[in-house]
């Protein structure tokens, strides 16, 4: 598996497993099937609800634990040093595990910076061995990126060939923040599966439009964590480095950016309003 360096000198690997809404009465099966396909980063969240299945499938898998790369994230009713801090020792204990490889701030909301402090503490005690934030879009990355003790290491945002994220790269390249693709294909979206731009590339490949698309991420080291709940998907998009997309094909599927920060705007108020309702906040 091809990995990348964060900046504290962790490898990450490339291409991982997501379990963003995957029930938790199949996270244990989609782990183990994932895990047999050869998927050695597993992400989860606390807001998935799922941390026990993907715990339980990895400490039933026999797979030494340095081996599998666990990331999950601090939802926004953990906000704040206190609570964050309480909540990533439930993490370690639903995941059935004495560390978590990558942490994440999920959202931009709330008390994010006393939740930081609960993650250097946690960092620095090796419960946590790297961490960072999700969905922190330019501006708030900037403004919280320049404040922090240590710098973040990942920024998880929602990047795919139609939707790039290269307004916010300057930003992180400054700081040597990784990026990671969640919804690398779309979100299963016929206008990515189904891309003629795509297709035509794979074909001289041997390939599917999935594989090039998750093949243009890995190859720029964006870590791409596509998921499915049907184990043969799962290896179609494995299989994805045994092909390398020319220079040309590169900047061809570069011109399919069509919503450079994300087909969700996370600074929409209305947005925050309706999660905030979810959780009675």
């Amino acid at each position: 598996m091809q990995t990348i360096r964060l900046l504290n000198g962790i490898e990450m690997p490339v291409l991982g497993y997501g379990l963003f809404q995957v029930l938790p009465e199949d996270a244990e099966r989609c782990t183990t099937e994932a895990l047999e396909v050869g998927y050695r980063l597993i992400d989860t969240a606390q807001a998935y609800g799922n941390e026990t299945g993907v715990g339980t499938a990895i400490a039933k898998s026999g797979i030494p634990r340095k081996d599998v790369f666990i990331v999950t994230k601090i939802w926004i009713t953990n906000a704040g040093e206190e609570r964050a801090a309480q909540s990533i020792d439930e993490s370690l204990e639903k995941l059935q595990t004495n560390y978590i490889d990558l942490l994440l701030i999920h959202q931009a909301y709330g008390d994010v910076f006393g939740s930081w402090r609960a993650m250097e503490a946690a960092y620095r005690a090796g419960k946590v061995h790297a961490i960072g934030v999700s969905n922190f879009q330019a501006c708030r990355f900037y403004d919280f990126a320049r404040v922090v003790d240590i710098k973040p290491m990942v920024n998880q945002l929602q990047c795919c060939v139609l939707s790039q994220q290269r307004e916010i790269l300057p930003e992180m390249e400054t700081y040597n923040t990784k990026m990671m693709a969640w919804g690398p294909l779309g979100q299963g979206s016929d206008s990515l599966l189904k891309n003629p731009i795509l297709t035509n590339i794979g074909k001289q490949y041997g390939k599917s439009a999935a594989q090039v698309a998750l093949r243009w991420l890995t190859q720029q080291g964006i870590v791409a964590i596509p998921k499915t709940t049907h184990k043969e998907r799962m290896t179609d998009n494995f299989d994805i480095f045994n092909f390398m997309l020319s220079n040309t094909d590169m900047q061809l599927i570069a011109t399919l950016n069509q919503q450079d920060a994300g087909f969700r705007d996370f600074a929409d108020p209305n947005y925050l309003r309706r999660i905030l309702g979810m959780f009675n906040l």
